[in-house]
């Protein structure tokens, strides 16, 4: 069976999904996939930044203990037949991010249940209680659970951790000439890796396209925009 429809379901707090998304479904398009993207929306959006070190602290503990934001209804094309979901999100606190959970809780048996299901993850770089406890709620739902793509920021560590918690209160640590910048020169994803996220949808559409088996499609993970070239396909184990 030659598959062809796609559901992209999102949240994106700082964009850095978004952005990554848009890589991937150009991608798609140039095998012709049928594709709806579905971005969740909160009846109260999220502040970004935060704006202080305070806010910063208590969204991370809530978020830790896996805090749910309500999220509006989605449309009814959601609803329809898809042959491939892609549930994308940022990692808050090693966990989905509050709306996609919430979304899970409310919507994820009829969304998710006898469907393929593919993670898409967007972090700072510890991705891998995200992604056992995603598949985990997805399979309650009667999901079938695909590898999952996974995107880490690019920076070393403990730059990024740093510099994610001064961007989240409210400063520019990219910003300007300081001797931070030196060690952190942007906040979140890479044009590179959105350039290789567009090569992911290419290759995810033609092994649509070809009716090939989508559970032996390999990505590598996570992806960092030095590991670009490599040929890495490591395997969950």
């Amino acid at each position: 069976m030659n598959n062809k429809r796609i559901l992209i379901l999102s949240y994106s707090y700082s964009s850095q999904t978004r952005n990554l998304l848009n890589g991937l479904i150009e991608g798609l398009h140039e095998t012709e996939r049928e594709v709806h993207w579905e971005q969740l929306s909160l009846p109260s959006e999220l502040r970004f930044p935060l704006g202080s070190v305070a806010a910063t602290v208590i969204m991370m503990v809530q978020t830790f203990f896996r805090k749910r934001y309500p999220v509006n209804p989605v449309s009814s094309a959601c609803f329809e037949q898809w042959d491939l979901v892609i549930l994308a999100g940022p990692t808050w606190s090693y966990s989905p991010s509050g709306p996609v959970l919430s979304l899970i809780d409310r919507d994820g048996k009829q969304l998710f249940a006898g469907r393929m299901v593919l993670p898409f993850i967007s972090c700072r770089g510890y991705w891998r209680v995200h992604y056992f406890g995603l598949k985990s709620l997805l399979k309650r739902c009667g999901a079938r659970v695909l590898t999952p793509i996974v995107f880490s920021h690019p920076t070393p560590e403990p730059w990024r951790t740093i510099g994610v918690f001064l961007k989240l209160a409210g400063r520019a640590p990219e910003a300007g000439s300081s001797w931070f910048r030196r060690f952190y020169p942007k906040y979140g994803h890479s044009r590179q890796q959105i350039s290789e996220c567009r090569k992911l949808g290419l290759k995810l559409g033609q092994t649509m396209q070809a009716g090939d088996s989508l559970e032996q499609l390999v990505f590598p993970i996570p992806i960092q925009a030095e590991e670009l070239s490599k040929d890495d396909s490591r395997r969950l184990g």
